[in-house]
């Protein structure tokens, strides 16, 4: 079979995108799965995940609970030195223009959310957990805004369309070292719960001996994979089952239990 392979969620730039796919044809390369394997660009999500012929990529931990458990494999999860991640684990960062006066979270109260999408963690689910002890009657915005990437809720605060966003915060790092100018006049309010972050996964398709190729390599990086994790400020890659990505889920059952089963 020729495979797919694409890591296409933190390509926040042309550099960094060069960058992801050096890690890519370096990992590949150690697992020794290189052959018949084409890097793919510009992969339409959520469809690439379940592809037959997709061997590796990233995904949000979210989708993984929701729709991918069961039909993708879980290798290894980044511990990014990055502001907001610890290990493995990620959170996101709740920003507002500086100039707003916003000092707290309930000050965003009856305010503008610009969220990226309906099935992210860092965006929408994190938000919601963190909102949700502070909603009245189900409610706690006065207006959400579906953004449609990152990127571009980070664009809606900075020029006044929303008031606040949760910004997955590996993104709003890369953002910040890669276009300043994208994040000037921001803050970051607080940080939200933190969740294991973004999962290398290989697809449904893709034997199990392969599998544990393309995980050993990611948990035992030789020198060609560590030179390239460096620059993305990637520390190491370590596992995370299914059970680990419960947390998830963990967050979103507290959001109901409180009575915000959704962002409003």
């Amino acid at each position: 079979m020729s495979w797919q392979a694409a890591l296409p969620m933190y390509n926040v730039s042309s550099r960094l995108g060069r960058a992801y796919e050096k890690l890519l044809a370096a990992w590949l390369a150690q697992a020794g799965v290189a052959d018949d394997v084409a890097i793919a660009r510009d992969v339409a999500l959520p469809d690439f995940w379940t592809r037959p012929d997709m061997l590796v990529s990233q995904t949000c931990g979210y989708p993984y609970i929701a729709t991918l458990h069961g039909k993708v494999a879980l290798l290894a999860t980044p511990c990014h030195e990055l502001p907001g991640c610890t290990g493995s684990d990620y959170a996101s960062a709740m920003i507002v223009r500086a100039d707003r006066g916003i000092a707290t979270l309930d000050q965003a109260r009856g305010l503008v959310a610009a969220v990226n999408d309906r099935h992210s963690n860092s965006g929408m689910n994190l938000l919601r957990h963190a909102v949700a002890p502070l909603a009245r009657d189900g409610r706690f915005f006065g207006d959400v805004k579906w953004s449609g990437s990152h990127a571009a809720s980070v664009h809606m605060v900075r020029e006044g369309a929303a008031d606040i966003a949760a910004i997955d915060c590996v993104t709003f790092a890369y953002l910040r070292q890669e276009d300043p100018a994208a994040v000037a006049g921001l803050a970051v309010l607080q940080y939200s719960a933190a969740a294991p972050g973004l999962p290398l996964i290989a697809g449904g398709n893709v034997p199990e001996a392969w599998v544990t190729r393309l995980r050993g390599a990611l948990l035992a990086p030789g020198p060609a994979l560590l030179a390239t994790m460096r620059p993305l400020r990637i520390a190491a890659f370590r596992h995370c089952d299914a059970a680990a990505y419960g947390r998830i889920g963990q967050l979103e059952a507290l959001a109901r239990q409180w009575g915000y089963a959704a962002l409003a």
